[in-house]
């Protein structure tokens, strides 16, 4: 099985919720997570969050798909979200 991919979905609306978001994206192939990034304090959706792909081709046909299209009342961007690992080892700046 070919390995899945995860994408960056920015300027989302703060009243789309993670089953909303899933949605938006199930057409294109199997969504195994959907999460908007909340503020830890007020629990409020902070306008972006990740969705990951079982299969990415499926992944790469929705951000062609939904990249600048307008999604409750906002122009949303869709990328390749960045290799949290990449970012772990690179030196701190001081």
């Amino acid at each position: 099985m070919a390995k899945g991919l995860q994408l960056f979905v920015s300027r989302l609306s703060f009243y789309t919720t993670d089953e909303r978001l899933k949605k938006l994206f199930s057409p294109f192939g199997v969504v195994t997570e959907a999460r908007l990034v909340k503020d830890p304090r007020t629990q409020r959706p902070k306008g972006f969050g990740f969705v990951t792909f079982e299969s990415e081709a499926d992944a790469r046909n929705a951000l062609n798909s939904i990249n600048g299209r307008i999604v409750d009342g906002r122009l949303i961007f869709v990328e390749v979200a960045e290799n949290t690992q990449a970012t772990e080892n690179k030196p701190s700046r001081k």
